[in-house]
């Protein structure tokens, strides 16, 4: 062992792929904090040191899941990476093994001091435990009921304007709950409201209070996770929920509530994008969604986290446009919703996505007296999105074209003969268009379409050996011996498509699952864990399946970040070296996991379609 570092050390440095983003003062001050050691056997190292190998061979082992990954040269593991020691890896050196040893201390002040780092190492050891320091999943484990920090303050529909702000000044809160005798909430006033609403608008004070409520307002359940609150935020543009225990109103969280657990760059990013009166504002707001996908991805979130919280900003984005559509063009003539179609309404979306959406309107649309109206409202909300940096949609799987813009009649006649008549083009439209959430507008219109769809789907075996026949044209890219199968030819020539032989294929068998059993959930991790409550898959497959997805799904947004970081256009082509052995082999058991359940679902199928 020696305390100095050499040439040789120096040169590792230089050359290892996240080190290397450094400059050389920074690398010379690395070096200079570590220590070169040599391991034998099962090695003694801790939780609390990030180590570089040098020379020899190193073997990751799992003893608990049979794992076995040999490390190259040149490779990290340990604190902040995904190979972390010594639980659950154990680390077992050839004789003759040499590491750098980098206190956890210098790894996070060289993070700090270079954010890039922040996409391979994750400081504070984050990466040690996703679980415990996503703080968006911390959101997803916190029940609402944690955030309430006071009982509710509430008043009767009757006190005065007056009554109230005085009572939110002695209190000091941001607003108030409107109740009943009998305890019901009837609606919530915010200082917002006082301002707007009242003084503004040179309203008496002594007027109930009730005059400039929100009647009805939206409310979060005590027990449903924090993480629904923040998107309940984001998307709808407030910042005050109230919170119920059955019909009981329980408190209020805020904004500021969810601000101390660190995860309201959407909901302020949405509150931003509501303010905006012009599509090219709405542009510039749109443009921070790569930063904010730069900052979860070096906070560590999930996969499952980033695209709600992306999606939540493109919903608010469609939203907005959507009604500054409405007052360019005046009120619709008739009821319709704006849907969201693809990765947008499975709330998978990452910085790179372009637009699917379509348009369910009320079968009293008339398309002589209608029909121009809703087509330029629709060009124009698409052209926005597209603005945006949401590109057209290159199939044209758009509200704007006249095929995907008709009332909710036609497009039970869509569905209906796309599972009646199962021809490749149909299952295409079946993919696209059975993804499909309401992001504005009567919501009923499609609730009342997707139950009639489930109808026709649920245990229709001939439509699903169709529908799993297709979903089998997208397979893992594993060759022979587990081996990686990059792309071939063209301009992608040596890279792994992580969308469409990684991500699709597991969002593929999800859909099969909903379609089998007629289930309503759209995301995929959602559809999986419902496919196994009702017996379609096994509990067992179904968190396999969900592992694999977060894992390649992760690889991707990463790839993405480091991408934006350089000043690049995102793309999901992975080069495979720029994985460690340790992420490929990861990597290749995700693969299999996907493969193996193709498999058995092609099995169960296979005799559907003679």
């Amino acid at each position: 062992m020696t305390d100095s570092p050499d040439a040789r050390l120096r040169n590792a440095l230089s050359t290892q792929r996240a080190l290397a983003l450094l400059d050389d003062s920074a690398r010379d001050a690395l070096a200079a904090s570590a220590r070169v050691i040599a391991l034998d056997g099962d090695a003694a190292v801790d939780a609390d040191a990030l180590y570089l190998l040098l020379e020899g061979h190193i073997d990751l082992i799992d003893a608990d899941h049979g794992g076995r990954v040999a490390l190259a040269l040149g490779e990290l593991f340990g604190y902040g990476t995904a190979a972390r020691v010594p639980e659950p890896w154990t680390a077992r050196a050839d004789r003759g093994a040499t590491v750098a040893r980098f206190a956890a201390a210098d790894i996070d002040a060289a993070c700090a001091a270079h954010p890039a780092l922040r996409a391979f190492i994750l400081p504070g050891g984050a990466a040690v435990n996703a679980r415990s320091t996503d703080p968006h999943l911390n959101l997803m484990t916190t029940p609402v009921r944690a955030l309430v920090k006071r009982a509710p303050i509430t008043l009767a529909p009757g006190t005065t304007i007056r009554a109230a702000a005085q009572l939110m000044r002695e209190q000091r809160v941001s607003s108030v709950l409107i109740v009943d005798e009998a305890g019901h909430l009837y609606g919530l006033v915010t200082d917002r409201d006082l301002r707007n609403r009242a003084v503004a608008q040179g309203l008496d004070i002594e007027r109930p209070v009730i005059d400039i409520a929100t009647v009805a307002p939206m409310t979060m359940d005590v027990r449903k996770p924090a993480f629904d609150a923040l998107l309940l935020m984001a998307r709808h543009n407030i910042h005050h929920v109230p919170v119920m225990d059955g019909d009981r109103v329980a408190g209020m969280i805020t904004a500021t509530d969810l601000t101390e657990q660190h995860s309201t760059s959407a909901v302020y990013l949405a509150g931003d994008i509501y303010k905006q009166t012009t599509v090219e504002g709405l542009a510039a707001a749109a443009s921070r969604v790569r930063q904010l996908q730069q900052n979860l991805a070096a906070a560590g979130a999930t996969a499952y986290s980033t695209g709600h919280i992306i999606t939540a900003v493109t919903d608010a984005i469609t939203c907005r446009l959507v009604q500054l559509a409405e007052a360019k063009f005046g009120p619709a003539p008739v009821d319709y919703v704006w849907v969201a179609a693809g990765s947008q309404a499975r709330s998978e979306q990452t910085a790179k996505s372009d637009q699917d959406n379509c348009l369910v309107i009320d079968d009293s649309y008339d398309a002589a007296m209608h029909g121009d109206y809703f087509k330029a409202f629709a060009t124009w909300v698409c052209d926005g999105l597209d603005a945006c940096g949401y590109i057209h949609c290159p199939g044209e799987m758009m509200a704007m074209t006249d095929q995907w813009r008709q009332p909710k009649a036609r497009w039970m006649q869509y569905f209906r003969k796309w599972v009646d008549q199962p021809e490749p083009k149909a299952l295409m439209l079946t993919c696209v268009f059975f993804d499909l959430r309401a992001i504005y507008g009567k919501t009923t219109l499609l609730d009342e379409l997707r139950r009639d769809v489930l109808a026709h789907t649920r245990d229709n075996r001939i439509f699903l050996a169709y529908m799993v026949s297709n979903a089998l044209s997208h397979t893992p890219p594993l060759g022979l011996f587990r081996s990686l199968s990059t792309i071939r030819s063209g301009d992608n020539k040596g890279t792994l498509d992580l969308k469409h032989n990684g991500i699709v294929p597991v969002v593929d068998l999800a859909r099969v699952y909903a379609l089998a059993g007629g289930h309503d959930a759209v995301n995929t991790h959602d559809r999986l864990a419902v496919a196994a409550a009702s017996g379609e898959i096994s509990e067992q497959a179904a968190r396999d399946l969900r592992d694999a997805l977060e894992f390649i799904a992760t690889l991707r947004i990463q790839h993405q970040a480091r991408q934006l970081a350089a000043g690049l256009n995102a793309d999901n082509f992975l080069r495979p070296d720029e994985l460690s052995n340790f992420e490929r082999s990861q990597l290749k058991d995700a693969f299999s996991v996907v493969q193996s359940l193709q498999n058995v679902l092609g099995q169960r199928y296979q005799a559907g379609r003679f």
